[in-house]
């Protein structure tokens, strides 16, 4: 990374948003529309090579690479919408879909338009959406309508960002520039077209990508933007400790060969992790290409514990950098507080 690139990516940390610049090359590379339908104006990418492309820019920043994946992602609910819907949608100059999964809203049904009310943590990308997904709770004349079990309906919809206020409630040690902001719909009336169901049964787009298990994408594409920052972690600390090794002071209290075997090992289970996250992923994809169920028990279970790899790798380093790598300003401080706070999303916490 040269140092024009950091220096931008420091300044859309210190902003609190993805630059205009950052913004422009997410849409020149059309990164936001890899998983939306072809039909509908989106590139339908495999998902292995998105997988991997989102590593690569989480390698680069950890906000620029949690945006894109968390945005893109949202863009797969188009496979799911009606197809005209849909086109519509991705075909908005610069479109972006930000959003929740929590459903913590409500839908009241009205004829064939539902009145939207409601707050969302955690919406990624929220400064530069056209739209905003959400899941909402059912109700029709302020009932809530339950399903067969007794629990309580849930749909989700996609919003135009006209009926959203942002509320600005990322205030975060790292991940700054992904601006996960706060959103709030007071009583947006949405046509119940633009509710969809994510599942392989109600995708109205052919083709394996939206055969693809939902939870198993979340899984993967997660882990792969922890491998990329732990990646950038790494490459970032091994200058650090060699410095330490050639030089005077607190030089004297490492212990040089434990720590040349503990980058060693380091490097081989990450290799070794990423090496069967990427053949499960291909296996999965394969399968399903081929209308075959993923295993997405084994998706999990090497996302998972890739993370786990990963968090080992970057907590391990840490405490062999020096202070230089404390320094709020230092890019490995930055990609260190990057790292720890995207561990925190709720699918990537230890059981």
């Amino acid at each position: 990374m040269d140092d024009r690139s950091t220096d931008e990516y420091r300044a859309a940390e210190l902003a609190g948003f993805l630059l205009p610049g950052q913004q422009a090359l997410i849409h020149e590379r059309g990164w936001l529309k890899m998983l939306a339908p072809r039909a509908a104006g989106g590139a339908e990418l495999p998902l292995p090579d998105v997988v991997r492309l989102e590593e690569e820019l989480a390698a680069q920043d950890g906000s620029l690479g949690w945006v894109v994946t968390l945005c893109a992602g949202a863009g797969w609910f188009a496979g799911f919408l009606p197809p005209a819907v849909a086109r519509d949608i991705v075909g908005t100059p610069r479109v972006c879909l930000a959003g929740s999964g929590a459903a913590t809203g409500y839908a009241d049904l009205d004829g064939d338009s539902a009145v939207i009310t409601g707050r969302w943590d955690y919406a990624s990308g929220a400064p530069m959406a056209t739209h905003f997904t959400l899941n909402a709770v059912l109700r029709e004349q302020g009932t809530v309508l339950c399903d067969d079990a007794g629990q309580p309906r849930i749909r989700a919809f996609v919003v135009p960002a006209a009926h959203v206020t942002l509320e600005p409630s990322w205030h975060t040690i790292g991940m700054r520039a992904s601006a996960s902001q706060a959103y709030r719909i007071d009583g947006a009336r949405v046509p119940l077209s633009h509710g969809f169901t994510i599942d392989a049964a109600h995708a109205t787009a052919q083709g394996p990508l939206y055969r693809f298990p939902f939870m198993a994408l979340a899984y993967v594409t997660l882990a792969a933007n922890l491998l990329g920052m732990a990646t950038h972690f790494i490459a970032l600390a091994e200058p650090l400790i060699a410095t330490r090794r050639r030089h005077g002071g607190d030089v004297t209290l490492l212990d040089v060969p434990a720590v040349a075997s503990l980058l060693a090992d380091v490097r081989d289970a990450l290799a070794r992790d990423r090496a069967a996250f990427y053949a499960a992923l291909d296996k999965a994809w394969e399968r399903v290409a081929a209308h075959a169920a993923a295993d997405e028990d084994t998706l999990r279970t090497v996302s998972l514990r890739l993370v786990d790899t990963c968090r080992q790798a970057v907590d391990g380093l840490y405490p062999y950098c020096g202070l230089r790598a404390a320094r709020a300003d230092a890019a490995i401080n930055r990609v260190w507080r990057d790292f720890h706070t995207a561990t925190q999303h709720t699918l990537l916490l230890p059981a």
